[in-house]
C-alpha cells in the first residue's frame, strides 16, 4: 500500500470502520420536540393565566411580565428533572459567533445536610457570566467583568442530552453592565421589533385592522463536509485552522458532477438519520438532506421558522452535527473553504415576512401585477438592498467567507437582486406607468404518455445572484457555512424597517392629499424602481461583463472583509441603526473592531501553522526524497552510467522555492503589526495572505513530485473519497 506510515494507518482505520449499532423502532415524527419546553408542555403545566401572559409575549410581542417568572421557573425545573436534568444553563451567543453556556446545579444543600432542587424566577430571568472574557470591541475593559444574560422567552428551553446526565438549556441574550449588546441575539430581537412596527404600519394603510405582529422567517440551507477523523487528526492544519492550508488538487474532483444529489454513502446516511433524530428531539424541523457538489460535501436544510428561533436552532444544529459526526468516526467541517479547488460551503438564508392573519407577505399569488400589497413589500426590499448593499456584504464578512465570495461557486461580492422574468416584467410595467398583466406559468409536455405534464414556473432561477426571489421568499446566498445567521438577518430586518418606514410615510402623505390608494402605490413604486432598479440584475453574476456593468450602475464591489466591514460605521448605517434602536454607534464600532480582530488573528494563526507544517513536515520529506534521488544519481555515476535522474532537478528547484517562500513568510509573521485592528487586518490581507499563498504553491508543487511513501499529509484524493 502506498503512502507514509501515518497515512497508511489512517487509511487502514477508515476502511476498517464499522458503523455503531443505532437501530431504533421509534418513528421520527413521534420524537419531534420531545426535549423542548414547548407550547403544549407549557399549556399542560402552567396555570391558565400564566400561560396566557407568556403566549402574549411569545406570539404578539407583549411586554414580559416578570411576576410570572417564579411559576414558570418551577414548572420548567420539574419538567427538566423528570427528563433527567441535574443542571441548568443559560445559553447565549457572544460575538465569537459560536454558542456559550454556563452550567449550574439545581441542587442546593439545606440545613439538615440534605439537598433540595431549587430554581427561582430570578435565576431564570437573569444570569451573570464574565463580560470581559468574550470579544466586546472595547465596550468593556479587561478589569470590567460584569455582564448579564437575560431569558429570551420567545425561544423555548430544551434538554441537552449526555450519556452521563442531562442539562436544561435556557436561550438568553447577553449584555454588558452598561446595557450594551455583547451578543448576536439582542440586535436580532431589536431589529425584529423595529421591522414589525413599520410592517404593521404599512399593512394598516392597506386596510387591515387585525394586524398581528409581523415576523421575519428564516430557513438556512447548511452545507458541510465530512471526513474521517483519522485523516483529520493527521492534518495539523485542519485541527488548528479548520481548513487545509496545503493540498494539491485531486485528479478527480467535481468535474463529472457525479456527487451532487448522488447516492448517499451508507456511513454518511447513517449519520444523517441519527442527526435528524437528534434534531427532531430538539424541535428543529430538519427537512432536506443530500449530497452537495464537491466530493465529501453534503447539505441539510430545515423548514422556515421565526428568524429568532431559526437562529437559535441553527446554532444548536451546528453543535449537534459535530457531536453526531464524532459518533460515526467523522469530523464535520463547517469552514467555508476547507479544501481548495472544490466548492466551498455556504449557508443560504431564505427569508420571508408574515404573520397568522395576513399570511406570507412575499407571496405574489397568480397575478402579482394585481397584488399591490405584495408589490409594495417587494419594492421595499428593492430599495433596501440598493441603499444598503454594502451593509449586507459586511454582515457576511470573514476571513473564511472571503474564500467563497466572488468565486465561481458562490454569489459575487456585488450585492444585486434577481427578480425573475415575471416580477421583472411587472416592475418594468410599473416604471412605465402601471402594470396590466403578468407572465403566466407554462406547462412542459414531456412527450411520454405515462408521464404527466409538468407545471413550469413563470421565471427561471439564478444561482449566481446573491439576493434572489424564489417564488414566495428571497434567498440571501452570501452567508458562510460557519456563520451565525444573526448578522445577515439583523441587517435585513433593519434595512426593511427603514424602507417600510419610508414607503409608509410617502403613502400617508399622498393619501392625506386625497389620492386613491392604488394611485399612491403606483406612484411610490414607480419612483422606487426608477431610483433603485439598478440593483436588479437577472443575468450571469459570475461574468466579467457584470463586474463592469455593476460599476457603471454604481453598485459596490467589496471584495474582501477589509473592504466591507467599515460599512458598519458609515454615517448612513449608524444613523439608521440608531433611529430604529437596533445598535448604537458604540455597539456598531465594537462589532467592526471584533470582525477586524478576528480577521487578523485568523490569518496570523494560519500563517504560523503554514510555517510550522512546512518546516517540520514538508521540507524534511522533500529533502529526504531529494537525498534518495541524489543517491541514485551518485550510484549511477559510480557505475559509469551518465544518465539524468528524473525529478532531481525539479525537486531541487522546488525545495529552493519553498525555502525562499518560507523565509518570506516567517519575516511577515515576525513583522506582524498595526496600530489598531484595521491596520492589522490590512497587513494580514496585503502581506500574510500573499506570503502564505507562495508557500502553498511550493508545497502543492512538491506534493506532485515527492514519492508517495514519503509524503506526510493525507491527500485530497484520500480525504475526499475514502469515507
Amino acid at each position: 500500500m502506498s503512502g507514509s506510515f501515518s497515512r497508511r494507518q489512517a487509511i487502514d482505520a477508515v476502511t476498517g470502520f464499522a458503523l455503531p449499532d443505532c437501530v431504533t423502532d421509534e418513528y421520527l415524527g413521534d420524537l419531534f420536540g420531545e426535549n423542548v419546553f414547548s407550547t403544549s408542555v407549557m399549556k399542560a403545566r402552567l396555570p391558565k393565566i400564566v400561560f396566557k401572559k407568556l403566549m402574549a409575549t411569545i406570539d404578539n410581542g407583549a411586554p414580559m411580565d416578570p411576576t410570572i417568572a417564579d411559576v414558570v421557573a418551577s414548572a420548567m425545573k420539574d419538567w427538566a428533572i423528570e427528563k433527567g436534568a441535574s443542571h441548568y444553563a443559560h445559553v447565549f451567543y457572544p460575538l465569537t459567533g459560536f454558542t456559550a453556556e454556563k452550567h449550574d446545579s439545581f441542587l442546593e444543600p439545606d440545613s439538615s445536610g440534605a439537598s433540595l432542587a431549587e430554581f427561582a424566577g430570578k435565576t431564570l430571568l437573569q444570569g451573570e457570566p464574565d463580560a470581559s472574557s468574550f470579544p466586546n470591541g472595547g465596550l468593556r475593559g479587561t478589569f470590567e467583568a460584569r455582564g448579564y444574560t437575560g431569558w429570551d422567552v420567545t425561544s423555548p428551553a430544551y434538554i441537552l442530552e449526555n450519556p452521563n446526565g442531562n442539562t436544561l438549556c435556557i436561550p438568553t441574550i447577553f449584555i454588558s453592565w452598561t446595557g450594551e449588546a455583547l451578543d448576536k441575539k439582542t440586535p436580532l430581537l431589536r431589529s425584529q421589533q423595529a421591522m414589525s412596527k413599520q410592517a404593521s404600519r404599512l399593512l394598516k394603510l392597506f386596510g387591515h385592522i387585525d394586524v398581528d405582529t409581523v415576523v421575519s422567517y428564516a430557513g438556512a440551507e447548511q452545507e458541510y463536509f465530512l471526513i474521517d477523523e483519522h485523516f483529520y487528526y493527521a492534518r495539523p492544519d485542519l485541527m488548528t485552522t479548520n481548513r487545509t492550508l496545503f493540498g494539491a488538487k485531486p485528479s478527480k474532483g467535481q468535474e463529472f458532477d457525479d456527487h451532487y444529489f448522488g447516492a448517499i454513502p451508507d456511513r454518511v446516511l447513517a449519520f444523517m438519520i441519527e442527526l435528524d433524530r437528534e434534531l427532531f428531539k430538539q424541535g428543529i424541523p430538519a427537512k432536506t438532506r443530500h449530497n452537495e457538489v464537491a466530493p465529501g460535501q453534503f447539505e441539510i436544510a430545515p423548514v422556515f421558522e421565526r428568524s429568532v428561533l431559526a437562529h437559535d436552532h441553527q446554532q444548536l444544529m451546528m453543535t449537534t452535527m459535530k457531536r453526531v459526526a464524532e459518533k460515526y468516526g467523522m469530523k464535520c467541517l463547517l469552514h467555508e473553504k476547507p479544501f481548495a479547488g472544490v466548492n466551498g460551503s455556504g449557508k443560504h438564508v431564505n427569508f420571508s415576512l408574515g404573520n397568522n392573519n395576513q399570511g406570507n407577505l412575499l407571496n405574489p399569488g397568480d397575478t402579482p401585477h394585481d397584488n399591490m400589497q405584495f408589490l409594495t413589500f417587494c419594492g421595499a426590499i428593492i430599495r433596501a438592498v440598493h441603499l444598503h448593499g454594502g451593509l449586507l456584504r459586511a454582515a457576511v464578512a470573514s476571513a473564511s467567507n472571503d474564500h467563497r465570495l466572488g468565486a465561481n461557486e458562490a454569489p459575487p461580492a456585488i450585492i444585486s437582486i434577481f427578480l425573475g422574468d415575471q416580477l421583472m416584467d411587472v416592475f418594468e410595467q410599473i416604471a412605465k406607468g402601471g402594470a396590466t398583466g403578468s407572465k403566466q406559468a407554462g406547462v412542459i409536455e414531456l412527450g411520454v404518455d405515462t408521464l404527466p405534464p409538468l407545471k413550469a414556473d413563470p421565471g427561471d432561477r439564478n444561482r449566481t445572484s446573491p439576493f434572489a426571489f424564489t417564488g414566495n421568499r428571497f434567498e440571501y446566498r452570501a452567508p458562510g457555512s460557519n456563520q451565525s445567521i444573526s448578522d445577515p438577518m439583523v441587517a435585513i430586518n433593519t434595512i426593511l424597517a427603514d424602507s417600510l418606514d419610508y414607503i409608509s410615510t410617502e403613502l400617508e402623505g399622498l393619501l392625506s392629499d386625497g389620492m386613491e390608494l392604488g394611485d399612491a402605490v403606483q406612484k411610490v413604486l414607480q419612483e422606487i424602481f426608477i431610483d433603485h432598479g439598478a440593483v436588479v440584475f437577472n443575468g450571469n453574476g459570475y461574468s466579467d461583463e457584470w463586474q463592469a456593468e455593476a460599476a457603471a450602475r454604481g453598485l459596490k464591489n467589496l471584495r474582501t472583509t477589509v473592504d466591507a466591514v467599515t460599512e458598519y460605521t458609515s454615517p448612513e448605517v449608524v444613523e439608521m441603526f440608531e433611529k430604529y434602536g437596533v445598535l448604537s454607534a458604540r455597539e456598531l464600532k465594537a462589532r467592526e473592531d471584533v470582525i477586524f480582530e478576528y480577521y487578523a488573528l485568523t490569518l496570523l494563526v494560519e500563517a504560523k501553522e503554514s510555517s510550522e507544517i512546512a518546516t517540520t513536515m514538508i521540507l524534511p520529506a522533500a529533502v529526504r526524497y531529494q537525498g534518495e534521488l541524489a543517491g541514485t544519481a551518485a550510484a549511477l555515476k559510480a557505475a559509469g552510467i551518465e544518465a539524468p535522474v528524473p525529478m532531481l532537478a525539479e525537486v531541487t528547484e522546488a525545495i529552493a522555492t519553498l525555502t525562499s517562500s518560507m523565509a518570506t513568510l516567517d519575516k511577515a509573521i515576525a513583522d506582524f503589526h498595526g496600530e489598531n485592528e484595521l491596520e492589522e487586518s490590512q497587513y494580514a490581507l496585503e502581506t500574510l495572505i500573499p506570503a502564505m499563498s507562495d508557500v502553498r504553491d511550493a508545497v502543492d508543487s512538491l506534493e506532485t513530485m515527492v514519492a508517495d511513501d514519503l509524503w506526510p499529509l493525507p491527500t485530497y484524493n484520500e480525504m475526499l473519497t475514502i469515507l
